[in-house]
């Protein structure tokens, strides 16, 4: 089953909540947001993240609820120390004015922080649920895309099938129409058919797109494996419709049959669709 890219979860356990984002990215990219004293579990969370993700933007942020926050407490004795000998000091060299508490704040040793007790099974069980349901969200979204790109495919290869049937015949059209346009220059002279066959064999060779259909043919296939494979594919299906616009140019580019080069600018309009799409799959 494909996956999308996007999706969003969020989990709380014992004082910890633990949100997760995630967008189309070209690969995978991790960013974790974490308060200061959980940072040991820093590196722990990404390669979480990196087992259940092959691609996207993840952003993830754990933070602290009302049932486990850091708490902030002075340090008494330090301000009483710090406000005494100021006082004693304004009185000897006799400074004028009045000593406010906000004169404390420039002493980061004036105000303490008491980090909480916690478990680490809470943190993960935590991320846990929360990758869960963005991965809930990421298959739904999946199918829907899935069905999308099964619809453009096959419309495509429909397609495909057209220029084939219609390329069977382009070289008894070709000879037919060059014998024409030599019967009209040189009416009433003799052709060598031998001669026409050679002109005839090389304008078919120069404009055969029997090995162009074969491979389109063959990367449709691949790419409906691909759907059916319940892998991440995304990265392989940006390779192979890069193949499928390839092969598509070159049909384009080789014939001058008016029909089958209309047929091409479909295929490659297709081919935009499910491009499009495939951006969107992990």
């Amino acid at each position: 089953m494909i996956r999308s890219m996007t999706g969003y979860g969020a989990a709380e356990r014992e004082g910890f909540k633990v949100e997760v984002r995630t967008l189309n990215h070209r690969y995978l990219d991790v960013n974790v947001r974490i308060p200061s004293f959980l940072m040991e579990h820093e590196m722990p969370v990404r390669n979480f993240i990196k087992d259940r993700f092959a691609r996207g933007k993840v952003d993830i942020t754990i933070s602290l609820t009302g049932k486990r926050q850091v708490k902030v407490r002075a340090n008494k004795e330090l301000a009483k120390d710090i406000y005494d000998t100021v006082l004693d000091l304004q009185k000897t060299l006799s400074i004028p004015g009045s000593l406010d508490i906000g004169f404390l704040s420039w002493y980061k040793e004036f105000l303490l922080t008491e980090e909480p007790s916690y478990s680490a099974d809470d943190l993960y069980e935590a991320l846990s649920d929360a990758v869960a349901r963005v991965e809930e969200m990421r298959t739904k979204e999946g199918e829907a895309i899935k069905k999308e790109l099964e619809s453009h495919a096959v419309r495509a290869e429909s397609l495909r099938a057209e220029v084939e049937e219609l390329s069977l015949g382009m070289a008894m059209a070709h000879k037919e129409a060059l014998s024409k346009r030599l019967s009209e220059l040189i009416s009433g002279v003799q052709i060598d058919e031998s001669r026409l066959a050679q002109e005839v064999a090389m304008l078919a060779q120069k404009s055969d797109i029997t090995e162009e259909l074969a491979r389109l043919r063959s990367h449709f296939q691949q790419f409906n494996a691909f759907l059916d494979s319940g892998k991440a594919i995304g990265r392989k299906m940006d390779f192979l419709m890069q193949e499928m616009y390839r092969e598509t140019n070159t049909i384009a580019s080789k014939v001058d049959d008016i029909r089958i080069i209309n047929l091409a600018i479909e295929i490659k309009t297709g081919i935009e669709k499910l491009k499009e799409q495939v951006q969107n799959i992990e």
